[in-house]
């Protein structure tokens, strides 16, 4: 890469940083960042190790910090997303997959915004709920990394703290990348090449991480889940504008 893909690369490596550290949807900017300079699939492949590695710093840091029933519900059903995601790989267009995220994300954030409290009353978390939204989370992260947006959808309203939110996603989205590791080798979207270029970027990620941990600590709840809100609203708006 040039000088100017390695900016972009960067960049977009501590965006993953800082979305793991439990500044949630920030990542959302990283596959696109990229894609200035190669293929979405060549920078969804290329991430990939820089998310797995900024996931390790984030379990430390939210190691006591997470729900387990919620995780229970949610991480087998992203398995089922994953694997309907390696399946049709080669049939389903990435278009398709993030106008249906940007989508769902847009109507979710608007109608927290304009009709419900952001921060909602504790919720016990409903399997069939946590399945759907799951499998399908598993799925569009599998797709390009957009597995935010649909977790959102069901985490949010279950009022968790902000330091178990940030915990449990920090937790969920580990798993589902280090689940999809060995599908993405085997349709060679991660490869040698890939790797030297990730090692550089695991650094600046594991640095964000430690940032975003900090910035969790510090931003008041309100505030936070409104940050959320509105992220979520700006990606997935995002995600339809590239799209289309």
């Amino acid at each position: 890469m040039d000088t100017i893909g390695w900016v972009l690369a960067v960049i977009a490596a501590m965006s993953v940083g800082l979305s793991k550290g439990g500044l949630p949807v920030i990542s959302g900017i990283a596959v696109p960042l990229l894609a200035q300079v190669m293929s979405p699939v060549q920078a969804a492949g290329l991430l990939l190790p820089v998310y797995i590695v900024s996931d390790m710093v984030g379990l430390w840091a939210y190691r006591r910090e997470f729900d387990r029933r919620v995780l229970l519900i949610v991480a087998p059903a992203a398995l089922i997303g994953i694997g309907f995601g390696w399946a049709t790989a080669h049939i389903v267009p990435e278009r398709a997959v993030s106008i249906l995220v940007g989508l769902i994300g847009t109507v979710f954030a608007l109608n927290a915004i304009f009709r419900k409290p952001v921060v909602a009353e504790p919720r016990w978390p409903q399997v069939g709920k946590g399945v759907f939204w799951g499998a399908l989370s598993g799925f569009t992260s599998f797709v390009s990394h957009s597995g935010g947006p649909p977790w959102q959808v069901y985490a949010l309203p279950l009022g968790m703290t902000k330091a178990v939110f940030a915990g449990t996603s920090t937790v969920l989205f580990a798993f589902i990348n280090l689940a999809k590791l060995p599908p993405y080798f085997f349709l060679g979207q991660v490869n040698l090449g890939s790797l030297e270029i990730a090692a550089a970027l695991m650094l600046p990620a594991a640095i964000a991480v430690l940032i975003g941990v900090w910035a969790v600590k510090v931003i008041p709840q309100v505030l936070f889940f409104r940050i959320v809100i509105w992220a979520l609203l700006l990606i997935s708006l995002r995600l339809i504008w590239t799209a289309i």
